[in-house]
């Protein structure tokens, strides 16, 4: 073993990379980055039913997109069978390991009689002992471990602590099948041992296999990793995490406009704490992140959090690297394919002049999109039910003398077009919102934007006075009473 910290993300290319598998990947990443070390990446492919190369593409797809790069090219277990098969042999060899000739109905005679008198331990050892010479012909045997009959086997656990099991309920389990292919236990040892890692950082649903593993490493004379086994995610309910829950695949984050950055934050305190802080930049969570503080019980997993968390950075990120994401979202969500279509220079350059008032209220990029329509839409503008209400009769007469008041508007600016709209609401004594709400319904088909004077000023002098002619109406010089009770700026 090396004094290099090693760690590794050992996936099964059965399906996506799934929200509590992207947090172990990334507590991962966080322990080997902290220390100068290295994470390594091993795709346990050795379910060949299972297997599909379009999981493996989810998984590297996934870490790719949260950030976690892995050191080398990916370990594919299925591959290295033969030195798996080597080692279970050479454990025969050395008195470790042993043949089992037992047939399923013999197996299953040991599981039922050790179940009626209550012992854990199912396999009776029959084989452990015998000659190979008494085996019955045309049998092809598996290879079990020789476990300790007594004692205890220990891991001390840097979440857990010291866990104990007795080896008295150990199996004797086995390593290779009787067609040659090795089991998971025996995989995982000789991968990890061979990958010199060092931590084995992961869900606790895998304690168990960890005094299996022990034993194999002890049988073997090898040194054992450290072991670090993280409660699961629960859903906000308690109960184990579902698709109701928020288990889905981190693919399925990127398509509902989540960012890398927030979701390595809200990921990284599931479990794990630093007194108070809840905001986290990634060099502050490499600083940080140690095992010791990752708690024993299952941390919950709440999407109202993580909208929250998300609005942050998105309000936090430049405009600019806001756009480059949002355009990078718009191939996994339907409601970006308008977006994508009309994305030209020009109008990259509108949508980062109006970022600063569309990001204040969107959580997700997803909500960007949609809040950003009034910036890419078509005209004529399609107008919301409350922006329909707004714009009555005497309202598009309003627009009309509007368009006359910002017509010889010279420079276009938001102070600029704020004078004129106030000057025309002075002269027909109207109050300003009773002006700015037809205005904002006009230009952006909506009863909520940003700043209307912001949104005159990015949408420039031409398209806003197109915008307001396609909804004025010729008529009289609007009244006090003209124009329904003023609405307040969104």
């Amino acid at each position: 073993m090396t004094d290099t910290v090693v760690t590794r993300f050992a996936p099964s290319p059965t399906g996506f990379l799934h929200i509590g598998g992207a947090r172990t990947a990334l507590f991962n990443w966080l322990y080997a980055k902290a220390r100068g070390g290295k994470m390594l990446l091993r795709i346990e492919d050795t379910d060949r039913e299972r297997s599909t190369q379009a999981a493996i593409d989810a998984i590297l797809d996934g870490l790719a997109w949260l950030g976690l790069d892995c050191d080398g090219d990916p370990i594919y277990q299925f591959s290295r069978a033969d030195r798996h098969r080597e080692v279970a042999e050479s454990l025969v060899a050395d008195g470790g390991a042993y043949y089992c000739y037992a047939s399923q109905s013999e197996l299953d005679a040991m599981r039922e009689k050790a179940r009626a008198e209550g012992r854990t331990r199912l396999y009776d050892g029959t084989w452990r002992d015998r000659d190979p010479s008494e085996a019955p012909a045309g049998v092809k045997p598996v290879i079990r471990l020789k476990a300790p009959l007594a004692g205890e086997t220990v891991i001390e656990d840097a979440v857990q602590g010291r866990v104990v099991w007795q080896n008295e309920n150990l199996d004797d389990l086995v390593l290779l099948r009787s067609d040659g292919t090795p089991t998971y236990m025996l995989a995982v040892v000789v991968d990890d041992y061979d990958m010199g890692v060092t931590h084995v950082i992961r869900g606790d649903d895998h304690l168990t296999n960890a005094a299996r593993q022990k034993q194999i490493y002890d049988a073997l004379g090898w040194t054992a990793p450290t072991f670090a086994h993280i409660p699961l995610i629960h859903g906000p309910d308690g109960a184990k995490l579902s698709k109701r829950h928020g288990a889905l695949g981190v693919d399925a984050y990127r398509a509902m406009g989540y960012l890398p950055a927030a979701m390595r934050n809200y990921l990284v305190r599931l479990g794990w704490s630093h007194g108070d802080q809840e905001i986290f930049s990634t060099e502050e969570m490499i600083s940080a992140f140690d095992l010791p503080q990752i708690g024993r019980s299952a941390a919950r997993f709440d999407f109202a959090k993580l909208e929250n968390l998300n609005g942050h950075y998105i309000r936090a990120t430049a405009d600019a690297d806001l756009l480059a994401a949002l355009e990078g979202v718009l191939p996994y969500v339907p409601e970006g394919a308008e977006l994508a279509g009309k994305l030209t220079p020009e109008l990259r350059s509108t949508l980062i002049a109006a970022m600063p008032g569309l990001k204040e209220r969107a959580k997700t990029l997803v909500d960007l999109i949609d809040l950003a329509r009034w910036v890419y839409a078509d005209r004529p503008l399609a107008l919301d039910d409350k922006a329909k209400k707004i714009l009555t009769p005497e309202a598009q007469g309003v627009l009309a003398g509007l368009v006359e008041a910002l017509t010889p508007v010279e420079p276009w600016t938001a102070q600029a077009t704020e004078e004129a709209v106030r000057r025309f609401a002075e002269a027909h004594a109207l109050k300003l919102g009773a002006v700015a709400q037809p205005l904002r319904a006009a230009l952006t088909g909506r009863a909520t934007s940003p700043g209307i004077f912001d949104v005159l000023a990015v949408l420039g002098k031409a398209e806003c006075l197109a915008r307001l002619r396609d909804r004025a109406a010729p008529a009289a010089p609007p009244s006090p009473n003209a124009v329904s009770a003023p609405i307040s700026e969104a």
